[in-house]
């Protein structure tokens, strides 16, 4: 194994003779290779989970009729259609609308079994119905769906369709109405773990479901002006948001929180720091992180929070990949996780245990073979399987740190977040650094370090 050896450490240990210098640039090189390599791998990480948003990867032009502002006007003509009062016909629904509705931050799922075979895993979907009947669910309920309670996500011109969400959360009634079809409106999280990262199909279904979430949780959190307290009203479909008050009209956007997660690795790259917060399930480990603070830099922000938490000073700071992340709390409606390896001055820890619980060292042979044996493809199968009862009616409740057990049944030491959190990844990339792949064995164990695999 190669090792790194860190710049400020060679310098302690070597004169400035000629031929020290030659050694500490020798050594220097070695480092920017093995930063080049970590950072090349990263480069290609394009499909996180909730990343790669397969109906919002270009705005369409304003003159487009899938555009926001054209499918908007559109939607306006639809919805003031009544069949009961009027006798012209209704008018043709092209493009065609489909809608998501949220309850409670939770998207409308469903689920399905595709084989006859007993151990076939069910696939989630999500519960898009069309515009009428959405319009019909909730007129049901005594509730009118006007423009701007839709959300434009975006659109597909191969199908000639454009997407909504629309936020029901006041509307009990509408749960047995659609528990009725097999709907069911189900955590994000639990979809997140219940999804097959090899499935890129599912893995868009999440995107979206997580960029709505985001947009509704963002609109319910702004409904007053921070600057002059007024009501705020939607514009451009649902995108942004202006203040009523005439004298005021202040403009207001989606919020983006950013967030650094780091891995951060000793002297040698023979060590990974990990910590454990309080609120994991038991076992659990994962990387550092911190929200950046006004005035501060990425790098600067991964140095301060790695030493506020654990004591431990950071000099290397190399990017790795960055994720949207829409499961946090409903105050916080997306965080943006932006993923560095942090290459550490100091060894001695120093947990702040209002931060962390714990925080230890842990080699790379020890944090290898906790990937070898976590069975994350077990954990997604199980998910699965409850999310498919949810919609059936039925929901079993298990403990999801028991599915990442050895085959033997016995607990496993320690598991890390799954492939579905980028924490995963910067631990992977660092645990199998130099391994060579295995082939389809290897990876049905231990998912690639490569998401654009998944």
């Amino acid at each position: 194994m190669v090792k790194r050896a860190a710049m400020l450490s060679v310098s302690l240990f070597f004169s400035y003779s000629s031929s020290s210098h030659l050694l500490f640039l020798s050594k220097t090189l070695t480092k920017r290779t093995c930063f080049s390599s970590l950072s090349t791998m990263s480069i290609n990480l394009n499909a996180h989970a909730f990343a790669g948003n397969p109906i919002r990867s270009k705005t369409p032009k304003a003159h487009d009729p899938l555009s926001p502002s054209s499918a908007f006007q559109s939607l306006k003509t639809h919805l003031l259609q009544n069949p009961e009062t009027t006798s012209l016909p209704p008018p043709p629904m092209s493009p065609l609308f489909k809608v998501l509705p949220f309850r409670k931050g939770r998207p409308l799922a469903s689920s399905s079994i595709t084989g006859n075979n007993d151990d076939d895993v069910p696939i989630w979907h999500l519960g898009w119905i069309s515009l009428p009947d959405c319009k019909n669910f909730l007129g049901k309920c005594g509730v009118d769906l006007t423009e701007d309670s839709l959300v434009y996500l975006g659109s597909k011109v191969e199908d000639d369709v454009v997407y909504w969400a629309v936020d029901v959360s006041g509307e009990s009634r509408l749960v047995p109405e659609l528990g009725d079809k097999q709907f069911c409106f189900v955590e994000l999280r639990t979809l997140m773990v219940a999804t097959d990262w090899s499935d890129s199909i599912a893995m868009g279904e999440l995107a979206i479901a997580g960029h709505a979430r985001a947009l509704l949780e963002w609109h319910n959190l702004s409904r007053f002006c921070g600057h002059c307290g007024e009501k705020t009203i939607p514009k451009e479909a649902g995108r942004r948001k202006q203040c009523s008050n005439e004298s005021c009209k202040k403009r207001i956007y989606p919020r983006v929180d950013p967030v650094v997660i780091m891995l951060v690795i000793d002297r040698e790259n023979d060590r990974a720091l990990l910590g454990r917060q309080s609120r994991f399930v038991p076992r659990m480990w994962s990387c550092l992180a911190g929200f950046i603070e006004p005035g501060e830099s990425l790098e600067e922000a991964v140095r301060r929070e790695t030493y506020e938490e654990a004591g431990i000073e950071v000099g290397e700071v190399v990017y790795h990949s960055s994720q949207p992340w829409p499961v946090g709390p409903s105050s916080i409606p997306c965080q943006l996780m932006v993923g560095f390896f942090a290459y550490a001055k100091s060894l001695e820890i120093n947990v702040d245990k209002e931060e962390l619980e714990d925080a230890q060292w842990h080699s790379r042979e020890v944090v290898r073979k906790a990937l070898a044996v976590a069975e994350y493809k077990k954990a997604q199968k199980t998910t699965a399987a409850k999310v498919d009862q949810m919609c059936k009616g039925v929901e079993k409740g298990r403990s999801l740190s028991a599915d990442f057990n050895v085959e033997s049944g016995e607990l496993t030491p320690m598991f890390f977040p799954g492939p579905f959190a980028i924490a995963h990844h910067l631990i992977s990339t660092w645990a199998n650094q130099g391994v060579p792949t295995d082939g389809v064995e290897a990876s049905s164990k231990q998912p690639s370090s490569s998401i654009s695999n998944l």
